[in-house]
């Protein structure tokens, strides 16, 4: 009896269809499948298509995107502005969003204008344009309603000197009647310094405040990153995600920077914690939890430092941005962009990987734990001291901000 070729072609797929689902279903979320492939070199990425994908590249997320659990604040009747609100973003994209936080909420309190803030460096003089880093329409369109934002002050005002005053991060309602409020009813032209005390960055039970649904829309709604910014950041993790692909594996986000690690030690504090693990820590970290040498680990250490070949040795696809920014774009970002342009890549990074492990304490790791967990990506692991020989469930290590549910995004998505 003739055969139809087609018959068989459609047996073939068939069966292969089946095979590949079998091997998807069986594979958990830290598996990876060793695949006989050449490690691909930097200056191979961008001739990489997507046709190369794999089969076994799936999400690999525990949870979904959650939803906004807070209404926009009601818009107020305001007739005019009752004074002015100036601030400064120092640091990182982890201190811009506490220092806009803070600043929108004590504005939206007093029913004052804020002005569009100016970016400082670490060095004195050091300035930035926010539109330098942040999408500015974005940011007033998002608090039209709210809060009132300008970018220039009336002539009036700046022959004035503003009264400045100190702010604690996650700026409390008793903090601003107590302490601002009072000065602003008596000079309504205020700038604000952001300190951080500590890092609190706990769930407060889910926003039932004005001000609760103001922080919440200012912290997770209003912040954007530049386009120009964003296009490197997704062209870097792309790079990234297309390695791990072809090893059938998990792109792993590591907060790990050499001259962090030399001013704070690392030593263990005497209520058994450390600040912060070294290279050969985390190396040591990530094989005892599950990961191999198919694993891709992205570090935000910018330039090669010797201390981290022993990282390597191990996971040979370690990169770091010196590696994966566009050479086009290395100029501007790694040369005359400073550190907050650095930064700010390592925090979409950070964010979108497939998995993030802090190896510095600190706010970098709480605002980036807050979006992902906001986007749904809570795959955060904390490290700790392996002695044991055996290998350790990686779900003993999940964040605390994840598997006990008190980060504050918690109070504002659910």
């Amino acid at each position: 009896m003739a055969v139809d070729p087609r018959q068989l072609v459609a047996g073939f797929l068939t069966i292969a269809m089946f095979a590949m689902l079998g091997n998807m279903i069986k594979r958990d979320h830290f598996d990876s499948v060793k695949v006989s492939l050449q490690e691909t070199s930097v200056v191979q990425f961008d001739a990489l298509k997507s046709k190369d994908k794999s089969a076994t590249q799936v999400s690999k997320e525990s949870s979904l995107e959650l939803k906004p659990c807070w209404a926009k604040p009601v818009p107020k009747e305001t007739e005019q502005s009752k004074g002015f609100i100036t601030f400064s973003l120092t640091g990182g994209p982890e201190h811009h969003v506490s220092q806009v936080t803070d600043a929108v909420v004590i504005a939206r309190y007093l029913g004052a204008t804020l002005l569009l803030p100016d970016i400082r460096g670490s060095e004195l003089g050091q300035k930035r344009n926010f539109e330098d880093m942040y999408d500015a329409d974005k940011f007033t369109t998002s608090l039209i309603g709210v809060v009132k934002v300008v970018k220039e002050l009336p002539s009036e005002v700046t022959a004035e000197n503003p009264a400045v005053v100190r702010v604690p991060n996650r700026v409390a309602k008793d903090f601003i009647i107590n302490n601002i409020e009072p000065i602003f009813q008596t000079k309504s032209y205020l700038r604000l310094v952001s300190f951080f005390p500590s890092i609190n960055l706990k769930a407060k039970g889910k926003p039932n405040t004005d001000l609760d649904s103001t922080a919440c829309l200012a912290m997770f709604g209003s912040l954007e990153m530049k386009q120009e910014i964003l296009e490197v950041s997704d062209r870097m993790i792309e790079r990234l995600k297309i390695l791990s692909r072809n090893s059938g594996s998990q792109f792993i986000a590591v907060d790990l920077r050499v001259d962090v690690l030399e001013k704070k030690g690392c030593k263990e504090k005497g209520n058994g914690k450390k600040p912060c693990y070294t290279p050969v820590e985390i190396r040591d970290f990530l094989k005892k939890v599950g990961f191999n040498s198919d694993h891709t680990i992205y570090l935000t250490q910018t330039w090669w430092h010797e201390s981290l070949n022993p990282l390597k040795e191990m996971f040979p696809k370690t990169y770091t941005k010196d590696d994966l920014v566009p050479a086009e774009k290395k100029a501007h970002f790694l040369q005359s962009g400073g550190a907050e342009l650095q930064r700010a890549l390592d925090f979409q990074i950070c964010s979108k990987s497939d998995v993030f492990v802090p190896a510095i304490a600190g706010l970098f790791y709480g605002n980036v734990a807050g979006k992902r967990i906001a986007s749904g990506r809570t795959q955060i692991l904390v490290p700790s001291q392996v002695p044991s020989s055996s290998p350790i469930a990686s779900s003993n290590f999940i964040s605390t901000y994840v598997s006990k549910k008190n980060h504050l995004a918690y109070s504002c998505f659910c």
